[in-house]
């Protein structure tokens, strides 16, 4: 069910660049699968290690529920030309009515160090300041992870400090480095219908 709580669905797909932000759809399972290949990216969210094309397809229908249920907006980031899923970025809003949201990203193997996470990244910001009441986006990245660290410096968030044992992560407790974007002066609140 809709939560009155979280913003409706962007009327338009936000986007940034030859990047754009798109609701998933079951195409998308060849995507998730290939994400599922990756030794780090099923160990911090819901998608199997090596999943299958019904698993796959199961975690699409969760992402598109993201929205429905309250959590946020779950995105596949997409070629503006070609609408090839390049992988998925989210914007999670729990804490909205304290001003903050949380964000993730991941991208296909195949597509990293082309600068897709940050281009993908600056379209979730400049989206996210059109919620009223959003103040601040964090990043939880781990130490080690220097090409992620890469992504939020590139896309305009700073690094605030080191969150020791912070989370668990494939049966361990992790310490993360947090980064943040702050809205900008002047930004206005837009809100955008569906």
């Amino acid at each position: 069910m809709y939560s009155p709580h979280i913003p409706p669905w962007p009327s338009r797909d936000p986007g940034h660049g030859s990047i754009r932000l798109r609701r998933f759809a079951d195409k998308d399972a060849s995507m998730a699968m290939d994400l599922s290949q990756d030794p780090y990216v099923p160990t911090i969210g819901s998608l199997p290690a090596h999943c299958t094309e019904d698993e796959a397809l199961q975690f699409v229908e969760r992402q598109r529920q993201r929205h429905c249920d309250g959590t946020g907006f779950s995105f596949v980031i997409a070629d503006t030309v070609t609408d090839r899923a390049l992988g998925a970025i989210g914007l999670w809003l729990r804490e909205l009515g304290s001003g903050r949201a949380q964000a993730g990203y991941s991208v296909v193997p195949r597509e990293r160090g082309k600068n897709v996470a940050a281009t993908a990244l600056t379209a979730l910001t400049d989206f996210a300041w059109t919620i009223p009441g959003l103040h601040r986006i964090e990043l939880h990245i781990e130490p080690w992870n220097t090409a992620s660290i890469r992504v939020a410096e590139h896309a305009g968030y700073q690094k605030e400090g080191l969150l020791r044992s912070h989370q668990e992560i494939a049966g361990e407790r992790r310490d993360m480095l947090i980064f943040a974007a702050i809205r900008p002066q002047g930004i206005r609140k837009v809100h955008h219908a569906e």
